[in-house]
């Protein structure tokens, strides 16, 4: 008897366990349809490809788990090491200005929680990302594994840098501010390619688009942010 009341009431325990994990998917597939429907797509963004990544890819499993009822709300999020996960519509907005095409090739400045690095590797080829946090890289590696995202590579180390032994990139997307833009990037993006950056110092930072034409790069400014500073191994900003 001992025995069968243990087995029912286990069952019993899944059952409820598995209803609510039911509850809890389809509230937050709900909060994310409604994100990417008033955040980003009555904004101005609408290229399907970004949407439907925006669809697929769940937040809420980049943040940290005291902010989970705040998963999909209109703003960045703090995450480990004093650093943040970025307002979907930013997140969007850079991910768009790139005009990425599924073959290519995108280096990643500032892995993070790794939720920027999900929306591209949704919609490229190859993602490599860098983060100098190791806490954070590490974080993010698991979470990439268990997601199966098989075409990103993340390295622990300094994104001033970029990754030259996979160059040229065909895009680069940095998600913290130095205050100029780095060399290293500008010279690892290929003909043809397309760089998002914040650049300043903090209040005043600007989103800077860079194209690669013919050998020459052009910039242009095209909206006020604020980022977190690209920094160095002992934590002074670029």
């Amino acid at each position: 008897m001992r025995n069968w009341i243990n087995k029912s009431v286990f069952a019993l325990l899944m059952f409820l366990a598995h209803i609510s994990c039911g509850q809890n998917s389809d509230t937050f597939s709900a909060q994310r349809n409604s994100m990417v429907k008033t955040q980003i797509e009555n904004r101005g963004i609408t290229d399907e490809s970004i949407l439907r990544a925006f669809r697929k890819v769940e937040r809420h499993k980049f943040i940290l788990p005291r902010y989970l009822p705040y998963a999909y709300s209109d703003s960045p999020l703090p995450i480990d090491e004093g650093q943040t996960i970025s307002q979907p519509y930013i997140v969007a907005f850079m991910t768009h200005a790139l005009t990425l095409k599924k073959s290519d090739k995108v280096l990643e400045i500032g892995t993070g929680s790794g939720y920027q690095t999900a929306i591209l590797a949704e919609l490229c080829d190859s993602v490599f990302t860098i983060e100098i946090f190791e806490k954070l890289a590490n974080k993010a590696m698991e979470l990439f594994k268990n997601l199966d995202y098989t075409n990103v590579r993340c390295k622990i180390g300094d994104g001033y840098k970029g990754w030259p032994q996979h160059a040229p990139f065909n895009a680069i997307l940095v998600t913290c501010a130095p205050t100029k833009i780095p060399e290293p990037l500008q010279e690892q993006l290929a003909e043809g390619g397309r760089m998002i950056i914040p650049v300043g110092n903090n209040p005043v930072q600007h989103l800077v688009l860079l194209k690669k034409n013919k050998g020459k790069i052009t910039e242009d400014s095209i909206l006020p942010v604020r980022f977190v500073p690209m920094i160095d191994s002992k934590g002074h900003q670029y």
